[in-house]
């Protein structure tokens, strides 16, 4: 993924309260791939993606995220004449 979608994802998982890291696969080249991590340290950080993966759709399963179409609401009362 890239910075912009590594940037959508880390929101995601703040939404959803889980604590991994989303950080560039290369900490020198934000430019390029980046990946979920269990910890920030680049050194002894290992890529939890798939478990990450697998914990973002247990949790949207047990609690989906409202959609922009359902918390959108409009309309208009009209009163009635009685």
């Amino acid at each position: 993924m890239d910075a912009e979608e590594a940037r959508k994802v880390d929101a995601t998982l703040r939404r959803l309260g889980l604590s991994w890291v989303v950080a560039p696969v290369d900490p020198n080249n934000t430019a390029g791939d980046w990946g979920v991590f269990d910890i920030a340290d680049p050194v002894t950080r290992e890529s939890i993606k798939a478990d990450a993966l697998a914990s973002v759709l247990a949790k949207i399963v047990q609690n989906p995220l409202p959609s922009a179409a359902a918390s959108a609401r409009r309309g208009f009362v009209i009163p009635s004449k009685d």
